[in-house]
This record gives structure tokens, C-alpha cells and sequence, in this order.
């Protein structure tokens, strides 16, 4: 590898990871506390936090990978600009297509990976979430419910259990305690199970105990029955996804598939690869500017163009959904014309056509 090309390439890969690492650390806390809204509302088992969190990284990876390869190479090229080292590269004669070595030896790598996950990885992981929830919504144990502890669900209500069985569905010696309004409510049971009703709703069942309702504050008005079985609402788990689902079906399955979603979950995994080449494309063009410009003006400009055809995919994911947008446009009137314009503006090195004459 010549020198220049390993310079280079080194100075493309070096600010890359830099973005990656800050955009990875900003996503990943907003996921968190995405996953964490759902523990606190009782659809997401505890135990499945950090499980969840990494599956839930992957299917954004293809957007973070694309932003922090913009990112990064606009950064660089903006600083060989700012240092002068562009203009002095230009005097020996080595211009952008000279540069389109080293710059697709990382842009090529970073699309095949972004092509990878969103078309498989993604996917992939979307159904292992799903399973790994189904699965945990039916034990107890990962509920967050276990034996010798008291724990607190959403409701507000406290539950302990002195006994469970190995798969976490059967109980022995309940006790419950909830509050609604001005009302206490003590419950107690030598055994009890979970049952569903429907694919979201959960109930406990408590057998052969007591019940006991009373005020929180003064007063005498409190009521002491003895049941057979007393059915206790738990909080919902999340909407259970169908089979069919196209979200959670594999790339290959949805190229045969001619519902309306189908179509449109397949445009949304294709596009991120063509829109993660088509912009890595536009960043020598974009970051182009004098020595003494600053750099952080046309990399403010790249981000809102990214920002602009995110929102628009996700639009059009939206519209094809719907059925607004014929099946056979897909998203190609979107990643098409940019990676057209990627490739033009890129040969032009950015600069747009003169008129004859303008320079007289």
C-alpha cells in the first residue's frame, strides 16, 4: 500500500471510530432508558434488560454506522482542508478520484456491514427478542417475582413468596399487599399460579387464603373474608408479534410476500446500505472549503441531509405500508437519485457548473 494511501485511510478510520464511539455511547443511552420505561411499566421482565438492550443495539446499528462514517470522513477531510495538506496533495496532482482508494477501503467494508445487519443481522435479532419475551413473560422467576423476597410491582402492589417451583409458575404461602385510593388491601394464600387470558393480559391465582380491606387512615370499616381461589390482574407484557410478522421474518421470506408490509419492510433493510455508500460518497464534496472556512458549518449541513432522508424512509416505509405508495417505487425514488448525486458530485469534487461567461 502506497504511503499516502495508508496515511490516508488511517485519518478516514481514526475519526470514524471517534464518531462511532460518541454516537454509540448517546444511542445506547437513549435505548436505555427506552428499555427501562418498559421494566418500570411491568412489559419487560427485569432479568431481560441487558439481553434486550444489546438486540435492540443491533437493529439500529445500520443508522449508526452510516452517520458516524459521514460524520467521520467529513471531519477528516475537513481537517486535511483546514491544515492546508488538500491544497498541497492537489499541487502533486493527487485530486479526489486519486483519493477514491483509500476512501473505499473503509467505505466499502462499513456498507457490506451495514448490508449484513440490516438485511440479516437485524432481523435476526428482532426474533430472539420476541422469543426471548414470550418465554420470559411466562415464568414468574424472570417476571421479577422470587422466593424470600418482597417485590414491588408497577401498581403499586407488594407481593412475597416463600416457595416456587423450577419453572416458576406455581407458588406456596403468598402474601400481597395493595393500596387504591384510601383502601388497603392484604392478601394472603397457601398456593397460587400465573395464567394468561388472551396473549397480553396475566393473572395471578391465589389458593385457599384470606382477604383483608380496610381504610389507610382512621376508621373501623374493615372486611375479613376466607376464598377458595382469588384472581389478582399482574401488570400487561408487551403485544405478543404474529409469526408472520414482517418485521420478525427473514429477508428472503419477504421477496415472495405481497402484502403491503411485507413490501415495505423489504424496501426499509435494503435502503440503509445504498444510503450509508450514497452519503460517504457526498462527504469530500461536501466537506470541500477553503483554509480559513470553518469546518463545522458544512458538517452541520451533512448531518441535516442525513437527518432529511432518515426521516424520509421512515415516511416511506410508512407510505408503503399504507398502501400510498405503489409497491413497485418502493424506496428507490429516495437512495437511487442520492447515490446518483453521490456519484456526480463526487466527480466534480462538488463544485457546480459555470455558466460561459460567468467568469468575464
Amino acid at each position: 500500500m502506497p504511503k499516502l494511501d495508508r496515511y490516508l485511510f488511517t485519518e478516514f478510520t481514526q475519526s470514524f471510530l471517534a464518531a462511532l464511539m460518541v454516537l454509540l455511547v448517546v444511542s445506547l443511552g437513549g435505548l436505555l432508558v427506552d428499555v427501562l420505561g418498559d421494566v418500570a411499566d411491568g412489559k419487560l421482565p427485569a432479568g431481560l434488560l441487558l439481553s434486550q438492550l444489546g438486540l435492540l443495539a443491533i437493529a439500529y446499528l445500520p443508522l449508526i454506522l452510516s452517520l458516524s462514517l459521514m460524520l467521520g470522513l467529513m471531519l477528516a477531510i475537513a481537517r486535511l482542508y483546514r491544515d492546508s495538506e488538500m491544497p498541497v496533495l492537489t499541487s502533486i496532482g493527487v485530486g479526489p478520484k486519486r483519493m477514491l482508494r483509500p476512501l473505499l477501503m473503509l467505505v466499502v467494508p462499513i456498507v457490506i456491514l451495514v448490508g449484513v445487519i440490516s438485511l440479516w443481522a437485524g432481523p435476526l435479532a428482532g426474533r430472539i427478542s420476541q422469543n426471548m419475551i414470550n418465554q420470559a413473560n411466562r415464568s414468574l422467576i424472570l417476571a421479577g417475582l422470587e422466593p424470600g423476597r418482597f417485590t414491588v410491582l408497577s401498581n403499586g402492589g407488594v407481593v412475597y413468596v416463600d416457595g416456587m417451583s423450577p419453572d416458576g409458575r406455581n407458588l406456596s404461602k403468598v402474601f400481597m399487599q395493595r393500596q387504591q385510593d384510601d383502601r388497603l388491601d392484604v392478601v394472603t394464600a397457601k398456593t397460587g399460579k400465573m395464567f394468561f387470558e388472551g396473549e397480553v393480559s396475566r393473572f395471578l391465582q391465589l389458593n385457599d387464603g384470606f382477604r383483608v380491606e380496610g381504610p389507610t387512615g382512621e376508621g373501623k370499616d374493615y372486611r375479613l373474608m376466607r376464598y377458595a381461589s382469588n384472581e389478582i390482574a399482574l401488570p400487561d407484557r408487551e403485544d405478543k408479534k404474529a409469526d408472520d410478522d414482517p418485521e420478525l421474518l427473514p429477508t428472503t421470506q419477504l421477496f415472495g410476500d405481497h402484502r403491503p408490509e411485507a413490501n415495505a419492510q423489504l424496501h426499509s433493510r435494503i435502503t440503509p446500505p445504498l444510503l450509508c455508500l450514497a452519503f460517504a460518497l457526498l462527504t469530500l464534496p461536501l466537506a470541500r472549503s477553503a483554509p480559513r472556512q470553518s469546518r463545522y458549518g458544512r458538517v452541520m449541513l451533512g448531518f441535516l441531509g442525513y437527518l432529511v432522508a432518515t426521516l424520509m424512509m421512515i415516511n416511506g416505509t410508512q407510505w408503503l405500508t399504507n398502501g400510498k405508495l405503489p409497491p413497485m417505487v418502493g424506496l428507490w425514488w429516495l437512495s437511487l437519485p442520492l447515490l446518483v448525486l453521490g456519484v456526480w458530485a463526487y466527480g466534480r469534487d462538488g463544485r457546480l457548473p459555470r455558466r460561459k461567461g460567468a467568469r468575464a
